[in-house]
């Protein structure tokens, strides 16, 4: 019978079936291992793993942060050092490890200045290492936000006290300063791998954008440039919110421009080998070129073409992309046609439209664009976005041309980009109005034709929306963007809101009441609501269909929004405004018992209804002559006047000069006969 091995084996098998899957490793002798989530060729370093009962310990603590349990701030910040403590000499492994990563993350957001910078030198000497890592590198990016707050905070106040820690702590840990700058030092040998590396590009964007002191991004938000749809949606899932130091811009020292023009100089030096610019050749522009068509070098390349124009006047990385001379140039030609048919590509060009120099932008626009303006705009995906781009960004000449290229094309090109009405329109107002009638000419025909005569089905496409669903579906983000457009025609011209208000009337009622319970097409309806634009007709029309249901829409999310319209849109319609106060009234527990109805019970003032009546009215009035300032209210009569119209007790005939001329009633009634 064969021996086995039974307190090894089993210690072994426990081990492995403990490890999560993302730490167990293929160590070998040069610490570097194989992500699957690497690009092809590229390595990690390893930095080993935690033991069981570490790992539990870790997993407890950030169970207990993310769950907030804490009594009071000083509380949780005696865990944050407990944990700190835990975590010398581990925060390599932790901030490597899918779970612990997480709580290196809590950590920082919620650790003081001293505990942040003793975070940011455990990292020293592995910065890059961490950078393209899947999990470190969020990390990363976490500890480099709230290290350029606390650069700003040292570089404005040189001499804060940081919560009674002694001056001579602060001091032994040195500046944030130095510390940031030391770890670019770290990261310049590698800045070309970085630049089309799938994490480490990330990190070498926030570098730059710390820098450069721009705008640093939030994490979460969903016009965050700085991080992928995918991350932002895993963030939001394992609920780390951003603290106060981001979504913003931070002042910084002279020494970072200085350390960015230096970071620069060393990319432009990598990608030409050092060459001086009269001797770049066209192999050098095509290896850059696909760099700048790359889906995940591009918005690097875009940044860093954004921020040289702060110490570059030549614009070195602009030149490498494109020529300055006037003429066409072949190779550029089909670069041009690539960036314009290809959706990375088209990502690119727009950037450069939008930072480039006005002149650069002409020429670009001149020679591969201002022909086929109306093809370029019928892409949808690609060129309908450079059509608006620079519609936003060329001189007043050039746009008008383009206008008149795409504006007998517009109910087309709005079938398949809605965005694309709107930047006509916008531009259309900046260039006083021009060619507004054949502007709403053209979207009248597509959203109000004689066979479609109704807006909110042409426009909103309600039969086909979540309108009115037993299902519960959230409002979608097409069907958002829907109503925003239809929004902005009718602030764009009367015209639309006319026939916008008659497509609700239209409607069934109990169609038109489900689109003031709709969490986007409530919008719609609150839009319209305003009584110096609308006519008594259409507002009483509206009225009597909004009054049915007044205590119900109070009560509700969205529908209360529009009950708070509904007070100024009922100005000089008294009866309408005490018929809706009637019925609030009459269930008035119910509005009161509600949040919404308790806010809307506040902006109709009935509490004053109630006690000072005659108060309520006044108030309604004001408003009538505040709306309406040229109704002018009844003026009192003089006492003359008023004596002149009192009916006279005499009875009898009146002379052409209104001398009374004596007789009987019954004489006068003869005379009458």
């Amino acid at each position: 019978m064969a021996k086995v091995r039974g307190r090894r084996l089993q210690k072994k098998k426990e081990e492995e079936e403990f490890k999560p899957e993302e730490q167990v490793s293929t160590y070998n002798d040069s610490n570097y291992e194989q992500d699957d989530d690497q690009p092809d060729g590229q390595k990690q370093v390893f930095f080993g793993v935690l033991d069981r009962e570490e790992l539990e310990y870790f997993k407890q603590a950030e169970s207990t942060l993310s769950m907030d349990a804490f009594e009071t701030p000083e509380e949780q910040h005696q865990f944050i050092i407990s944990v700190i403590e835990e975590a010398k000499g581990k925060e390599l492994k932790l901030v490597t490890s899918q779970i612990c990563s997480k709580l290196m993350e809590r950590i920082i957001l919620a650790a003081n200045d001293i505990q942040l910078k003793t975070i940011f030198k455990a990292f020293n000497g592995f910065f890059y290492g961490l950078s393209c890592h899947k999990y470190a590198s969020h990390v990363l990016e976490t500890l480099l936000v709230r290290s350029a707050a606390l650069v700003e905070k040292e570089f404005l106040t040189p001499s804060f006290d940081e919560e009674g820690q002694s001056a001579e702590d602060y001091e032994d840990l040195g500046t944030m300063e130095n510390l940031f700058l030391f770890m670019l030092n770290e990261f310049k040998p590698h800045l070309k791998e970085m630049i089309n590396h799938q994490y480490s590009s990330h990190v070498l964007r926030l570098l730059i954008l710390i820098l450069s002191s721009k705008n640093l991004p939030s994490s979460t938000k969903s016009n965050s440039t700085l991080r992928s749809k995918k991350s932002k949606i895993a963030r939001k899932m394992i609920d780390i919110k951003d603290n106060q130091d981001f979504d913003k811009a931070y002042q910084t020292p002279e020494s970072f421009k200085l350390a960015l023009r230096e970071m620069l100089s060393e990319l432009y030096g990598s990608f030409t080998n050092g060459a001086k610019k009269s001797e770049i050749t066209q192999t050098m522009v095509t290896k850059f070129r696909e760099f700048c068509v790359d889906k995940v070098a591009s918005p690097v390349i875009q940044l860093i073409i954004q921020v040289e124009g702060i110490f570059d006047r030549d614009r070195s990385f602009w030149r490498l992309v494109f020529s300055t001379s006037e003429e066409k140039d072949p190779k550029e030609e089909s670069f041009m046609e690539y960036l314009l048919s290809d959706p990375v590509g088209s990502h690119f060009l727009q950037s450069m439209i939008e930072s480039g120099r006005l002149k650069y932008v002409e020429r670009l626009y001149k020679l591969y664009m201002k022909d086929r303006i109306v093809k370029l705009a019928k892409r949808d995906t690609t060129g309908s976005f450079i059509v608006q781009t620079l519609l936003k960004t060329l001189k007043d000449r050039d746009v008008k041309h383009i206008l008149d290229d795409v504006v007998p094309e517009l109910s087309i090109l709005l079938n398949s980009n809605m965005d694309f009405g709107t930047t006509i329109i916008n531009s259309s107002i900046k260039q006083e109005n021009y060619l507004r009638d054949d502007i709403i000419s053209q979207l009248v025909q597509k959203y109000y034709s004689s066979s479609d005569k109704n807006i909110l089905e042409s426009c909103l496409l309600l039969s086909s929306s979540t309108l009115g669903n037993t299902r519960g579906d959230w409002p979608t983000a097409e069907e958002r963007r829907r109503s925003l457009f239809l929004e902005e025609l009718i602030d764009y011209d009367d015209k639309f809101l006319k026939i916008t208000i008659e497509s609700m009337l239209g409607l069934p009622e109990e169609r038109f009441l489900q689109m003031c319970y709709h969490g986007v097409f409530s919008h719609v309806v609150e839009h319209v609501l305003d009584p110096k634009r609308v006519d008594t007709i259409m507002r009483k029309r509206l009225l009597n269909i909004l009054c049915r249901d007044s205590v119900n829409l109070s009560c509700n999310a969205y529908g209360s929004h529009i009950m708070d319209k509904l007070w100024t849109f009922t100005a000089k319609l008294t009866l309408y405004k005490e018929r809706i106060a009637g019925e609030l009234s009459k269930e008035s527990e119910k509005v009161k018992n509600s949040i919404y109805g308790k806010q809307v019970w506040k902006n109709w003032n009935l509490e004053l209804y109630f006690r000072k009546k005659w108060d309520w009215k006044k108030l309604i009035k004001e408003q009538d002559l505040e709306i309406f300032p040229d109704s002018k209210p009844l003026q009192p009569k003089t006492k003359e006047e008023l004596e002149s119209r009192k009916p006279s007790h005499k009875r009898g005939r009146y002379d052409r000069e209104g001398n009374y001329i004596k007789g009987d009633n019954n004489s006068f009634k003869k005379s009458r006969r």
